[in-house]
This record gives structure tokens, C-alpha cells and sequence, in this order.
């Protein structure tokens, strides 16, 4: 059956999973499995319960959730009701939750646990109209999703006409979901996203990998997130059994239960499994080193446009030494991994090619749905190292005078949520979206992002810096995990450098470095002058202007958690830039305003 609005997916199920799950996870060490029968009950019995608590088109629920197959039901259940999902990170500070649920009109919030609910509930008491706060798990007196599921199903024959109808009325082009974008540079904006939006490009990413009818799919990022929501119905219209691992610190073994076919990751994922891989290889002794590494160098020279003969024979043997144990630590059974969010290091993307695991980077924006370009195996010659791909079938894009990627096509959203203005100066007359990334075409064929628009920055001396390029090239050496690049209208450019510390901790023990914490780490001559030597090879591969003349270690690992990471592991400029005032000042010699240091 045609699949036009996001319930739709229901139906078409019934034919493509038989009585294999759609959704599973761990609970208490067994797989809980949701087969179409069961899902489709229970986002019934929820839809009824809602309404039966008064909901009706147009009202907004929210979730703060991890993934879990109860995410899909809400889901469900609020799009075959004309409610509209609100899915909101559960990492966010306590200010963005206020401002989503306030600018949002919310009226009833779903919640992972107690914990959570704690969080949010206090939250909740200015909200109008605003109905609860109700947990996925059964917390004792909490209240629990359960007892609306039990009213719904009690209530079922009050309300089945009365749901067929809204159904019926649904169109396409309705929205089904309010996304609020992370809001690196200031207030989140709520991104409105009709059925048409996702499912068009559900339509224009289907038949670009080789993902069948009984595949299977493990699940980690964020269902809040739109690249992972999108993923999901690309899944369940496909007939991909879903695995959700809702706790990353057992996703190795997860991937070796499920042995899945594909799964959607951010580099950052990619790059730690790579760093944990090496370490591993440098443990290592004697000629079994030497082959570990022996094959590493040679997995950096994989061409995705085809290797002659004698690097064929090399990687057979380096396949079967080396790379096949690669395979097996993340199940044995890829087809292929889609990285998006963020860019990816090219050098990464041989290694993993080479190891027989391709991995297709790709790009996109909330405000898109998300896909726009992606390298895919379609046909031959449709991956490009380096590129964010080709461009989907059924969207445009052009490159804009100042360089900037503009995008058009029936993925675009509706619009900014009470924000007509912020609209139309998103998306033109012409109906061409700004991304605000600056980029080009590669051959006239593959998407190549370089820096976002509003990072790019001027020296003094009027030369421009893409800050986005030289973080990217800093963060392939092992010894850093996260960087900020600065030096608006200064005389150079500076580095700020969150250490990747399990390794440089391991980096120490290896050399009889003795330290407390990593207050005294980043002070220790050793350690500052083995950094040094990072950014010294670094700057041969930059230009004269854009080489980093100082750099400051701070102490503190970046997260989401901690505030300088969005929940997409994006940097938030400004608030490194507030929170290392001081050490900023110390490096240009001046406040931000101005003031000489030391001058009054």
C-alpha cells in the first residue's frame, strides 16, 4: 500500500512483518519484542486513551525519552490523531526545557522514568491547559503511560468512529511534528514537519542501500533527533527489524547479539571505536603488531574508485589477519554504516572501507527532514571520501554567491513554529532554504560542506578562516577529542583543546608520567610539549594565516551534559567562549572588549 502519512506505516506492516518484531529491546536481559499486531494495538488503545482525556487534532504531546519501542507507539498513536509530536532531548539544560514546553502549548508530556519525571514535573507548573507528566516505566505512585493505555482500550468502542474519521481527514501536507533545533547560537526554534516531510524523504533515500525485507537495525541516536526518526520509518516501511540499545556502554554487545545489517552513527561513535581498536593494536607484540599495523597502512590507502591488483592481493590478507576481526566486533553481519551530523574524517572512511564495513556519510538539517545528500551504492560511482554524496533524487540544491547551500524539495518544513518572520528569512521567494553551510560540488556531483557561515571568521590582517577545517583536521590525532578554533579580528589563529584523556592517560603510564588530576595533566611540560608536537604537524597541511600559533589544554571533557556540546555533538561557540574568557584573554593579551591586560 501507498505510505502517505507517518500511521500509514501501520497498515503497510501488516504485510511485511508478518510476525517477525518491528521493534525489540533489552529489558532485565531478555529481548522484548513488538510484533505488528502488538504495536499497532497498543498505539490504538493510546490514541482512544488520549482521547478519552480530551486531546484532539492539533494539540501537542511531548517525549523526553531514550529510544524505546514505547517512543514508536506515542508516536503512532499522536499522528493517526492529528496530535503533534514534540520529541525533546532528555540531555538539555533546565532553561530549554522551559523554553520548549512554554513556546510549544504542550499538554501532556511522556517521560523514560522517575528520574526524569522529577526533572520535568516541577517544570510543568506555569504550562495552561497542561494535563501531566507520565512515565514509560512503572514507577509505583507515578503516574505511569499504562493507565491511559487501560482507559483507552476500556473506552476503545466510545471513540473507534470517532478516530476512523480523524484518519480519514489527515493530509500529507498536516504537521505531524515540532522538532526544536539545538540552538547553538541562541533560543531554539520549533521546526515544523508535516507526514509529506518525512516520508518524501523516506521515498528519496529508499533503493539507495542494500537494506531487504528482514534485515535488521540496531538503534542508539537519538529518536529526538530527525536523521535517527527518519531512519526509523525508512526501517518500518522497509520491513527492518529494530533493535534499540538504550544504553551505550553495551552497544558492542549488543551489536554482537543482534549481528545487525546497518545502523546509523555520528563520527565522534566512529572515531572512538577506531581509537579503541588502535589501542588494542598497540598492546600488541612482535610480528602480530607488525601485521596490525602493517595492515592499518595499508587500509589507509583504499580508493573507493577501485585499487589495482596488487593492493587487492595485500587487502585479501589484511582482510583475513586483521580486518575480519573488525567485522566481527560489531557482529559480523554489516552491510553498511550511515554517518551523519557531523563531518567525517576521510582517512576513517578508507580504514573502514578497507576493513569490508562501508560507511556512507551524509548530510542534512532539521529544517529538511533531514537528508539532502548522501553517498550511497545505488549504482557505482555514487561515493565520493571527503563529500557528503550525491544529492537525493527529489531535492535541489544550488550553490549561492557567497557559497552558501541552498536546498528545495517537498522535505522542506513548513515553517518556524510562531515565527513567520524567522521563516521568510530562511527560505525565499523562490522557496529556496538557507542552510547557513557553506559548500560546494565536487564534479559537479558530490555535496562537499566546508564550514557553517556564520563560524567562518576575519583575522585583523582581513583574512577569512574556516574554523570548522582546521578543527576537523586537529581532531584526527588520538591525542584530542574535542577543539574550538578562535582568533575573530586578531592578529592569528588559537586553539582551544578538550584532551582526549583515556589516551593521554594512557599516553603518561607508558612514559612514567605521575600526576594527580587533570588540573596538573594539562600543566605537566611533557604533556605540553607532546601536544606542541600535534599542532606542529598539524600546521604543515594549513595555510601561513590559518597555522596555530598558540593553543591552551583546558581540563574539562565536553559533553552535552556539561553544556559545550549540543545533543548532536555540535560545538556551542558561545558558550566556550564565556566559559574560557579568562584563558582567551591570557592568549590574545586583551578582554574581549578590548582592554589591554594589565592596563587600567
Amino acid at each position: 500500500m501507498e505510505i502517505t502519512r507517518i500511521f500509514d506505516i501501520l497498515d503497510a506492516g501488516k504485510d511485511l512483518y508478518e510476525n517477525r518484531p518491528v521493534l525489540a529491546i533489552k529489558r532485565d536481559g531478555v529481548w522484548d519484542e513488538f510484533n505488528i499486531d502488538r504495536y499497532t494495538q497498543m498505539a490504538y488503545n493510546l490514541s482512544y486513551g488520549l482521547m478519552a482525556m480530551g486531546l484532539k487534532p492539533g494539540d501537542k504531546v511531548a517525549s523526553i525519552s531514550g529510544n524505546r519501542p514505547e517512543w514508536n507507539i506515542l508516536d503512532m498513536a499522536a499522528s493517526q490523531l492529528g496530535v503533534i509530536h514534540i520529541p525533546i532531548y532528555p540531555t538539555i539544560s533546565t532553561d530549554e526545557y522551559n523554553h520548549i514546553l512554554k513556546h510549544s502549548e504542550v499538554k501532556l508530556i511522556f517521560v523514560s522514568d522517575k528520574n526524569m519525571y522529577n526533572k520535568i514535573f516541577p517544570l510543568t507548573e506555569h504550562l495552561t491547559n497542561f494535563l501531566g507528566v507520565y512515565t514509560f516505566q512503572d514507577n509505583g505512585t507515578i503516574p505511569n503511560w499504562e493507565q491511559i493505555l487501560e482507559k483507552g482500550k476500556a473506552n476503545a468502542h466510545l471513540y473507534v468512529d470517532e478516530l476512523f474519521k480523524i484518519k480519514n481527514s489527515i493530509k500529507p501536507d498536516d504537521v505531524a511534528s515540532m522538532i526544536y533545533t539545538s540552538g547553538t547560537t541562541g533560543v531554539s526554534k520549533g521546526v515544523m514537519l508535516t507526514h509529506s516531510n518525512f516520508l518524501s524523504n523516506v521515498s528519496a533515500c529508499r533503493g539507495l542501500f542494500p537494506l531487504e525485507n528482514k534485515d535488521k537495525a540496531v538503534s542508539y541516536l537519538p529518536l529526538s533527533h530527525v536523521f535517527e526518526r527518519m531512519v526509523n520509518y525508512y526501517y518500518q516501511s522497509t520491513g527492518v527489524t529494530i533493535y534499540y540499545a538504550d544504553n551505550l556502554g553495551k552497544i558492542v554487545e549488543i551489536l554482537k547479539e543482534v549481528k545487525p545489517h546497518i545502523f546509523m552513527t555520528v563520527p565522534r561513535m566512529l572515531e572512538k571505536t577506531y581509537d579503541k581498536i588502535i589501542a588494542i593494536g598497540k598492546d600488541l607484540r612482535g610480528i602480530r603488531k607488525q601485521i596490525f599495523f602493517w595492515a592499518v597502512n595499508l587500509g589507509y590507502k583504499f580508493n573507493e574508485n577501485g585499487n589495482n591488483w596488487f593492493y587487492n592481493v595485500r587487502l585479501k590478507f589484511a582482510r583475513k589477519l586483521v580486518f575480519d576481526k573488525w567485522k566481527t566486533t560489531l557482529g559480523g553481519s554489516l552491510k553498511l554504516i550511515i554517518s551523519g551530523g557531523a563531518t567525517l574524517q576521510p582517512r576513517l572512511m578508507r580504514i573502514f572501507w578497507a576493513a569490508g564495513i562501508p560507511v556512507y556519510e551524509g548530510y542534512g538539517l532539521t529544517e529538511t527532514s533531514p537528508v539532502i545528500a548522501v553517498n550511497h551504492s545505488a549504482k557505482p560511482g555514487n561515493v565520493h571520501f571527503g563529500t557528503v554524496g550525491p544529492i537525493v533524487p527529489n531535492v535541489e540544491v544550488k550553490i549561492a554567491d557567497d557559497g552558501e547551500i541552498l536546498m528545495r524539495g517537498p522535505s522542506l518544513m513548513k515553517g518556524y513554529y510562531k515565527a513567520p518572520e524567522l521563516t521568510q528569512v530562511a527560505i525565499d521567494n523562490e522557496g529556496w532554504f538557507h542552510t547557513g553551510d557553506i559548500g560546494h560540488l565536487a564534479e559537479e556531483k558530490f555535496l562537499t560542506i566546508s564550514d557553517r557561515k556564520k563560524e567562518i571568521f576575519k583575522l585583523s590582517n582581513g583574512k577569512y578562516v574556516s574554523p570548522q577545517l582546521i578543527e576537523n583536521k586537529l581532531k584526527q590525532s588520538f591525542f584530542i577529542e574535542q577543539c574550538m578554533i578562535v582568533g575573530e579580528n586578531e592578529k592569528f589563529v588559537s586553539a582551544l583543546i578538550s584532551p582526549n584523556f583515556s589516551f593521554v592517560h594512557d599516553w603518561c603510564s607508558r612514559h612514567k608520567i605521575h600526576f594527580e588530576n587533570n588540573d596538573e595533566l594539562i600543566t605537566i611540560p611533557e604533556v605540553i610539549a607532546r601536544f606542541q608536537k600535534e599542532m606542529n604537524t598539524i600546521n604543515k597541511e594549513l595555510s601561513d594565516y590559518e597555522q596555530i600559533k598558540r593553543y591552551r589544554l583546558v581540563a574539562e571533557q565536553w559533553t552535552p551534559q556539561t553544556g559545550e556540546l549540543s545533543p548532536t555533538l555540535k560545538l556551542k561557540r558561545k558558550v566556550i567562549y564565556e566559559r574560557y574568557e579568562k584563558i582567551l584573554e591570557e592568549i590574545y593579551g586583551h578582554t574581549k572588549d578590548g582592554e589591554v591586560r594589565g592596563i587600567k
